[in-house]
């Protein structure tokens, strides 16, 4: 199955993560398939930029989104409208 999750990149003590279409058995920063964007909590706002398209189109396709990557696409769409 195809989940929609965080993979963490940066330095330690500065991460900022993409957000990732990746098997769900993959390890967190193992393989994924396809980057649909990124996410810099460390800034002030914190930054968050997905394409909401074609995480739509993965979530059509079964993709499960994790609770954390649900949030920041709730929080992204109203900016993106």
């Amino acid at each position: 199955m195809l989940s929609i999750r965080l993979r963490r990149a940066g330095s330690a003590k500065k991460p900022h993560y993409r957000v990732v279409v990746a098997d769900s058995r993959a390890w967190r920063d193992g393989r994924f398939v396809e980057i649909l964007g990124h996410y810099d909590p460390r800034k002030n706002p914190a930054v968050v930029k997905i394409d909401a398209e074609r995480a739509n189109y993965w979530i059509s396709k079964g993709a499960r989104p994790s609770e954390t990557v649900k949030s920041l696409l709730s929080r992204e769409t109203p900016a993106a409208s």
